[in-house]
């Protein structure tokens, strides 16, 4: 059974493509983007396979 680790990261709007990829080359996969509620600013949810 593919077993996961999680993380969540703030997110620049400006920039946004710069972080994503650092990210995934580090293969984290993105699930989801959340605007917090209270801030305004983005949070962003990735996973990737454990060994």
């Amino acid at each position: 059974m593919q077993k996961w680790e999680y993380m969540t990261a703030p997110v620049m709007v400006h920039n946004t493509k710069a972080i994503l990829d650092n990210f995934g080359a580090d293969g984290w996969e993105l699930i989801q983007v959340v605007v917090m509620a209270d801030s305004g600013n983005l949070v962003a949810y990735f996973k990737r396979p454990t060994d």
